[in-house]
């Protein structure tokens, strides 16, 4: 089980931390309305994600294993994917969105974003119902709880350094996040490739 709560882990910090449309509003929102902004925003998954895992988990559960075991490669390979994209990644200082309030602005942008439907669908769905028949739904909950934790808590912290320095967003260490964040992907993306193909 240790090495699940690894790989949640991982994949919860570089989930927090990868560029998309999220990040952007957690970056726009602490800018513009400050830290507590950032915050509703940073924590907007927990109310929108719930909906995308129960139906990763329908789709993981009513298809073959042959089929779930094509997903998980095909999971393996969008986070190498998505590694490479992140080496390659530069800082964001705003995000588009419209006027209304940052919780509002927050759970329309992930539920219309294809970022947590690319990652449920091919990746965890599989990986959770993995866990579920191993470990039994204790270690599947602390899987999700792990997860969130890296991934509500990097985006937290992100909006705090926003609030206290915008120099960060522009700077060198932004940088080598990302490339760590990179390479942790990619890292992933192999295991998880040779999970599926062992």
């Amino acid at each position: 089980m240790i090495e699940y709560w690894l790989q949640a882990l991982g994949l919860g910090l570089a989930a927090g931390l990868l560029p998309g449309p999220m990040l952007g509003l957690v970056i726009r929102e602490t800018l513009e309305h400050g830290r507590r902004a950032g915050y509703l925003v940073a924590c907007a998954p927990l109310l929108t994600d719930a909906p995308i895992i129960l139906i990763a988990l329908f789709v993981a559960n009513a298809l073959p294993a042959s089929i779930n075991r094509w997903l998980g490669l095909a999971g393996g390979l969008f986070l190498i994917w998505m590694g490479i994209d992140a080496w390659r990644a530069k800082p964001q200082t705003e995000a588009n969105g419209a006027a209304w309030g940052s919780l509002g602005r927050a759970l329309i942008t992930n539920w219309l974003n294809p970022h947590p439907w690319l990652f449920w669908l091919p990746i965890g769905g599989p990986l959770l119902i993995t866990i579920q028949r191993q470990y039994g739904w204790f270690a599947t909950v602390s899987f999700l709880l792990v997860f969130y934790l890296l991934l509500l808590g990097s985006k937290i912290l992100l909006s705090e350094i926003v609030a206290r320095s915008r120099r960060f967003l522009q700077g060198a260490a932004y940088r080598w996040v990302m490339r760590g964040c990179s390479g942790l992907l990619i890292g992933l993306g192999i295991v998880l490739i040779a999970e599926y193909l062992g």
